[in-house]
């Protein structure tokens, strides 16, 4: 299974999911990728096997995920206070992968129907989408 979180700016939504997941299951081969080096880093300190930064990877290693977990605002472009470049945006929102988004009512986007809770919160919800996605994924490998 290809696993990639994706996040920006200082990397610390992707840094948490990265200590999260592989504290609840340290088999996971997780793909940190982040828009900036600041964000990559965080996440591989965090404990993700691998990581790169920027635009491309985004959009290669999009193509042919499994599960894409990060802010909301990966599908958006310009988001992320601009470090969602358009393409990252259409590469992100057109794979073939599930996603799992943050939702996050800040920079110019506010999302209907999203309860306002902490993101350890939300984290811990990511982490249960995950297991119950491995779940269901692994059961018909």
């Amino acid at each position: 299974m290809k696993l990639i979180v994706i996040d920006g700016q200082g990397g610390k939504m992707g840094k948490a999911i990265v200590e999260q997941l592989k504290k609840a299951h340290p088999e996971l081969y997780i793909i940190a990728l982040g828009t900036n080096s600041l964000a990559t880093s965080s996440m591989l300190k965090a404990g993700a096997d691998a990581g790169a930064t920027g635009e491309n990877p985004v959009i290669v290693n999009a193509s042919n995920a499994d599960l894409i977990i990060g802010p909301v605002g990966i599908v958006m472009a310009d988001a992320l206070l601009g470090e969602i470049t358009p393409a990252m945006a259409n590469a992100v929102s057109s794979s073939q992968a599930l996603k799992i988004l943050v939702p996050t009512n800040r920079c110019s986007h506010y999302i209907v129907g999203c309860k306002s809770q902490s993101l350890s919160e939300h984290i811990k919800e990511v982490i249960e989408q995950v297991e119950d996605f491995c779940l269901h994924t692994c059961s018909r490998s």
